[in-house]
């Protein structure tokens, strides 16, 4: 299943978030299809596929003490209208 991940937190755990990620590594069940950082400095988004949905809570678990995490299950939304259309 595909996710999209909102990261965010606030200035004062700017620090903190960026030694923390400097070290992360996603588990190998975890597929990355991309990473950006909004440039205001404080949003982080990724979009990522997986399998097992228990896989995703363990990672974001563990930031869940400096960030928010919302986790949007997201598809393309040609497949979406595709889908719709066929009903």
């Amino acid at each position: 299943m595909l996710f999209m991940d909102i990261w965010t937190w606030g200035p004062e755990k700017r620090h903190e978030v960026q030694k923390r990620w400097s070290e992360f590594k996603y588990p190998e069940d975890i597929k990355l299809v991309g990473e950006w950082l909004d440039l205001t400095g404080n949003r982080f988004f990724v979009l990522y596929e997986v399998d097992d949905p228990k896989i995703m809570l363990s990672v974001n678990d563990m930031w869940l003490d400096i960030a928010k995490v919302d986790s949007v299950p997201v598809m393309e939304a040609k497949e979406a209208a595709k889908m719709y259309a066929e009903r």
